[in-house]
């Protein structure tokens, strides 16, 4: 039995989704104060994070931002504000899905099996011994989820790790955005790859020397994204 934890500090709407997560089988707990949150969120026992941003004491940005520097489990973040840049700036955080609300509490129920099922799946592969990628400068050590380039180690996020190591397994493979995002977010597209473009970007600026020149990840224009050997 997975258990969820969700910050979120409209009573009635984590009630909602308490509800729903429940009926499917899952063990929810509910922290309204941000600064609390994060200690639970830190302290560990959860399975995934539902993380509001508006919240009393400590917003979600640094909440995530905090829980990015010791755990991979992966992050939700639901907000009323509608504006790409606070999506971009979670998503940057490492929050592994975006969702604004109004949402129906279905569409969080298929988010968090799809997310919860895909970061099993990921746990699973990288427990196999020995096993590693070394392409040019940059190595992927799959068992200890570190990626280093010229020997200095890349601080990347939970997503930015995925898309690499899903890149670098197929060199020279050409990856539409929306198939990217169905593999790595494990669900239908639905207008949602710009997120691919956001993580790309990012992930460029910590293994690329140049990220305007990109040595590794190539883009190819109309279609995605390519691991050049």
């Amino acid at each position: 039995m997975k258990n969820i934890l969700i910050i979120e500090d409209e009573k009635a709407i984590a009630e909602l989704e308490r509800d729903y997560l429940e009926s499917y089988g899952f063990t929810v707990h509910i922290e309204g104060r941000g600064d609390i949150g994060l200690q639970k969120a830190l302290d560990g026992g959860y399975d995934l994070i539902i993380l509001d941003v508006m919240l009393p004491k400590m917003d979600g940005f640094e909440i995530c931002r905090q829980i990015r520097q010791s755990t991979n489990i992966p992050v939700l973040m639901v907000t009323a504000k509608k504006e790409d840049i606070d999506k971009i700036r979670g998503l940057g955080l490492g929050a592994d899905d975006y969702m604004t609300k109004p949402f129906s509490p279905s569409e969080l129920v298929a988010r968090v099996k799809a997310h919860l099922a895909r970061y099993e799946r990921l746990t699973a592969n990288n427990n196999e011994r020995g096993e590693h990628i070394r392409i040019r400068g940059l190595f992927i050590d799959k068992l200890s989820r570190r990626v280093m380039i010229h020997e200095k180690e890349a601080m990347l996020t939970s997503k930015e790790y995925e898309l690499v190591l899903l890149l670098a397994s197929h060199p020279n493979r050409v990856f539409e955005k929306e198939e990217l995002f169905e593999r790595i977010w494990g669900l239908e597209s639905n207008g949602d790859a710009a997120t691919v473009t956001v993580h790309i970007r990012r992930l460029r600026e910590k293994i690329e020397h140049d990220p305007s020149k990109p040595q590794y990840i190539e883009t190819i224009w109309g279609v995605g994204y390519r691991f050049k050997v």
